[in-house]
């Protein structure tokens, strides 16, 4: 367990800090996380990565913290950067405005870019944790950043 802990606990922070936007947040729920996956490592049938298990993990622990601060959830802030290279076509916009626009998004388009951008996370991982095809991860992934776009651009019209 230790050597999953030192291989996947910056994926599953980043994971949880894409979802969270709470630094403090994360780190306690990546330890839960651990300590879950310690629990239940026997039900781990190596049908996919451990990344991609332990990040279903992470997911699971988050809804039970959100079920149990329903308030805090709701307000969480976050204070991440958006990667350039996988948003070249939005880089030009005001950096608050395009994160707002972002997190009044449903899902679960809200929630495939913040795995995407935030998270670090590829279409087949996003895949696996959402139990959804890769297809359907890249179809609303592109919709999403479309969405995104056209919401930005009416704004500045």
């Amino acid at each position: 367990m230790d050597e999953l802990y030192e291989k996947y606990a910056k994926t599953v922070f980043r994971y949880l800090y894409s979802l969270t936007h709470d630094r403090d947040l994360s780190e306690e729920l990546t330890q839960e996380t651990f300590y879950q996956a310690v629990r239940t490592i026997e039900s781990y049938d190596e049908s996919c990565a451990p990344a991609t298990w332990l990040c279903g993990i992470a997911r699971n622990t988050l809804r039970t913290w959100q079920r149990k601060h329903p308030v805090q959830a709701e307000i969480a802030e976050w204070d991440s950067p958006l990667p350039s290279a996988e948003e070249e076509a939005l880089k030009s916009m005001q950096r608050i405005e395009i994160l707002k626009k972002l997190h009044a998004m449903e899902d679960p388009w809200r929630e495939v870019l913040y795995l995407r951008i935030y998270g670090d996370l590829s279409c087949k991982e996003i895949a696996a944790i959402l139990s959804r095809s890769e297809t359907w991860v890249r179809v609303t992934y592109y919709r999403a950043k479309e969405k995104l776009r056209k919401e930005l651009e009416n704004e500045t019209e």
